[in-house]
């Protein structure tokens, strides 16, 4: 990993001590599994597998909208 994607990966590295961030990231780990205990078993896969879908259907409609872009650019070309 690069100096500059571990940056962007840490933004509060250089303004926050490493003691700090462990603590927040246990804080927040031990709230995630908070708030997943408050749902039935299987809830979490479910909201996974539908986010998924959610993500796969808006690659379909920016997949659609650079074809559309493309024949723009090149009318000659026949259509897919």
């Amino acid at each position: 990993m690069s100096s500059e994607e571990k940056t962007h990966r840490n933004p509060f590295e250089k303004v926050m001590p490493e003691e700090a961030r462990q603590h927040m990231h246990a804080a927040r780990e031990e709230m995630r599994q908070s708030v997943e205990s408050m749902f039935p078993p299987g809830f979490m896969e479910h909201r996974r597998a539908a986010r998924k879908e959610m993500l796969k259907a808006a690659r379909s409609l920016l997949d659609a909208a650079i074809q559309r872009l493309e024949q723009r650019e090149h009318p000659t070309e026949t259509k897919a």
